[in-house]
């Protein structure tokens, strides 16, 4: 719902699933990265928010550069992974980020909860098809399938925050399983659905779009595009 918004990312390392199309490998499959304390990861996220930005076409009144206003510092914040909802630092993190007049998101696949600060919960369940094939994942495959989706947990999140759920989508079998988790949880309206097309190419994103973006149109989902690949490409730092 906020894409294109200037935000200040944080990628914690490490996930309790091995989605087999994982777009950062780096946090789940083989994690990597250093072990930050809470001020110093405060400090950092303070100080990039207080760069300017520009405003982005998208909430500029004008799409000439010149007519737009001055710079204004970045308000929100971006807790991402891997899988955030692992670490209990993250509880006094947001605390201290929302204490410091950020809007923070959060982005989990909805598999476990913590007692967090948050004004957005951006939850992406896990379907049937993300599970890998045991023989790249070995046990993983099995812990993977058995642990992606967790009922109790989503009906927890959603009801003690503002969400949207996220669905990466790969062909059209998967909205079958869309529609029977949906159906599962009564108190998500369409308008809170999105769906994503799987993949890091444009071109393999334009064909799923193609059947995906009508799909949502008569659903009344909102159609969520990779744009962070049609602006970067798949790669760090994006």
């Amino acid at each position: 719902m906020l894409t294109g918004t200037p935000s200040v990312f944080v990628r914690t390392s490490g996930c309790n699933l091995r989605c087999w199309f994982c777009d950062t490998p780096y946090t789940s499959w083989h994690p990597e990265g250093e072990d930050w304390p809470l001020s110093a990861i405060e400090a950092r996220v303070l100080a990039l928010a207080s760069q300017p930005q520009w405003p982005t076409p998208r909430t500029a009144s004008s799409l000439d550069p010149a007519a737009w206003p001055p710079a204004g510092p970045i308000r929100h914040v971006v807790l991402t992974g891997g899988e955030p909802m692992l670490f209990a630092e993250l509880v006094p993190l947001t605390q201290r980020l929302h204490t410091a007049g950020l809007h923070v998101t959060i982005e989990t696949a909805g598999t476990r909860h913590l007692p967090v600060t948050c004004d957005l919960m951006s939850i992406s369940p896990k379907l049937r098809s993300s599970t890998p094939d045991a023989s790249r994942a070995g046990t993983w495959a099995v812990r993977h399938a058995q642990t992606r989706y967790q009922p109790q947990v989503l009906r927890q999140l959603t009801a003690q925050y503002a969400f949207q759920l996220k669905f990466v989508i790969a062909t059209p079998a998967d909205l079958d399983e869309v529609e029977s988790m949906l159906g599962e949880h009564p108190q998500v309206r369409p308008q809170q659905v999105l769906l994503m097309p799987q993949g890091i190419e444009l071109a393999g994103l334009a064909q799923i779009e193609a059947w995906l973006q009508p799909y949502c149109a008569a659903r009344g989902y909102l159609y969520c595009p990779r744009k962070q690949i049609e602006w970067f490409g798949a790669r760090r730092g994006t």
